[in-house]
């Protein structure tokens, strides 16, 4: 029998929706366990099931009450982890463009004097990564993606700020993120892209979803002005890859 069915913990949220909690920590194993149910329940159809959203560690199981119930689901779920899944799913790979020039990237040289680093490093360190899309939260499309490597492993600001600009890329703890929209923020700026991540009027509003895999390319700030022209004219799509493994 597959282990994940006996080591998952099934929590009532409401009266319309499930938690399928799979441990306590922030991995990418934890995540492909999460994200692989997530593709189970959606294959299988379940009757009821409304929407599935994946977080760091656990599934949450939105459901219709009129037409399923938190029982019948957990006894639905357990069969499914015990039936496991080999089969692969495929996985978007993005080329983020993004500029790391002081004007974008307010945090940067403190973020270098704290690292031991210099700027450059900091910068190279950062493109070289491929991060894996964890979840999405906080605001509408705001990913959460890891994992940083560990010379840029910093806490975060102990001065949030009341506004953190959209576009900004920053890093706090071992993650790194993209603030899709104008919002508070607490984590290190150290640059910035022109890309929207968010569009409401989109059929995938947000751009990102879990399981998903993004570099970031470095682009001068002539670019970044010039990709930011195309992207308001609707001119400009972001470099995106299907893979398998």
């Amino acid at each position: 029998m597959n282990t994940d069915s006996t080591s998952a913990h099934f929590l009532p949220a409401g009266d319309t929706a499930l938690v399928v909690e799979f441990g306590d920590r922030i991995d990418r194993e934890l995540s492909e366990r999460v994200l692989r149910l997530g593709a189970q329940v959606r294959k299988a159809r379940l009757a009821g099931v409304i929407e599935t959203v994946a977080t760091f560690r656990s599934l949450l199981v939105h459901y219709d009450p009129m037409r399923t119930s938190n029982a019948h689901l957990i006894t639905a779920i357990r069969s499914l982890l015990d039936e496991g899944s080999t089969e692969v799913q495929p996985r978007r790979r993005w080329r983020i463009p993004a500029c790391y020039d002081p004007v974008c990237a307010p945090d940067l040289a403190d973020v270098a004097q704290r690292s031991g680093l210099t700027t450059t490093e900091v910068v190279s360190l950062h493109c070289a990564c491929r991060f894996h899309v964890y979840m999405i939260g906080f605001v509408p499309g705001y990913p959460y993606m890891g994992d940083l490597p560990p010379a840029l492993v910093l806490p975060r600001r102990v001065d949030p700020r009341v506004r953190v600009p959209a576009g900004s890329i920053a890093i706090a703890t071992h993650m790194t993120a993209i603030y899709p929209i104008d919002s508070p923020g607490g984590w290190h700026l150290i640059g910035t892209t022109p890309v929207r991540l968010f569009d409401p009027g989109a059929a995938r509003p947000a751009l990102l979803s879990p399981g998903d895999s993004v570099q970031f390319e470095p682009i001068n700030a002539s670019e970044l002005e010039r990709l930011r022209s195309a992207v308001a004219a609707g001119d400009y799509s972001v470099p995106c890859e299907v893979i398998t493994a």
